[in-house]
């Protein structure tokens, strides 16, 4: 007898939000579906609607038009709560508890604390149980956030640049850990960063916004596989047309570069490179803006060294 399917971690229909205060759309017309079981990227520039997506998917806010799911469950119900936790950017703690006493309320509130593994992060921080949260450096208030969200022990973990205040070596320990809890426990892990090299390690499914839209929701290694970056003469521009999509392109001199989704044999005369996840993103970032810089894969960087 087979296992039933993991119910999608995330899933959008129609979906759009606006702030009345500031004025104009923060997501528009979203439609999409992360598969569950995946660690996805949620990328965009500043302002394209990934902290309002999260604060959604966490019950924070609710919906302006359509429809957001998690875990096939409404989320900011009691029957989501208990299954998702939200790490936000601000990450709210209590300044006047202990960390013994943030953890002793996690506790209180969630039936399935973990308390080994919250306890354990924030060992391996080094941070004294009896100190006071609002006298702890950003980085280990990270920690503390981490311990509280991951102590829970989800089925959805979101979490909103959650490792921008930690140093290099705390950042990996802590990336550790989240593919450590997904591989292990099966999480599901959506990781809004704009670290894009740290995505390329760990993230199997992308979700990309641009301009409040959904320009991207697609298995990462798809999106590396399907994707070439060419460079040639500008003069063979045409060949470039369909069934290609040019996702963006610059020209110096006379020479032509572009990051396509390749769609069949390519005509013409082309140096093609595949470009590692984080060239693909940049492509898809920079799309509609011509004067950027194109992309170029890690690899003629490396050589170019």
């Amino acid at each position: 007898m087979t296992e039933p399917e993991a119910p999608p971690a995330l899933r959008a229909t129609g979906l759009g939000f606006r702030y009345r205060r500031r004025g104009g759309e923060a997501l528009r017309d979203c439609a999409f579906t992360v598969p569950g079981g995946r660690v996805t990227a949620l990328v965009g520039r500043n302002g394209a609607g990934k902290s309002t997506l999260l604060h959604l998917a966490g019950g924070l806010l609710r919906p302006g038009s359509g429809e957001l799911r998690v875990l096939d469950t409404l989320p900011g119900t009691a029957g989501a709560r208990a299954r998702v936790a939200l790490l936000t950017q601000d990450k709210p703690l209590y300044p006047r508890f202990t960390v013994a006493d943030t953890l002793l309320m996690g506790e209180k509130l969630n039936s399935s604390w973990d308390r080994a593994t919250a306890e354990r992060i924030v060992r391996e921080g080094g941070i004294p149980p009896h100190a006071r949260v609002g006298e702890l450096s950003p980085g280990r208030r990270t920690r503390v956030a981490l311990a509280l969200a991951l102590g829970k022990r989800p089925e959805l973990l979101l979490l909103d640049e959650p490792l921008a205040d930690l140093d290099p070596v705390a950042r990996d320990e802590i990336m550790a850990e989240l593919m450590a809890e997904a591989a292990e426990r099966g999480t599901n892990i959506v990781l809004s960063s704009h670290v894009l090299p740290e995505l390329e390690e760990t993230c199997d499914w992308v979700l990309l916004l641009r301009d409040g839209r959904v320009a991207l929701s697609e298995d990462a290694e798809t999106l590396r596989a399907s994707h070439a970056v060419l460079t040639g003469p500008a003069t063979q521009a045409d060949a470039l047309a369909a069934p290609h999509t040019v996702v963006h392109s610059r020209t110096g001199g006379r020479q032509l570069t572009a990051l396509i989704r390749q769609r069949g044999p390519l005509r013409g005369e082309w140096h093609v490179e595949r470009p590692g996840l984080e060239d693909v993103l940049i492509g898809y970032l920079q799309a509609g803006e011509p004067n950027r810089p194109s992309p170029v894969p890690a690899e003629q960087t490396e050589e170019a060294a």
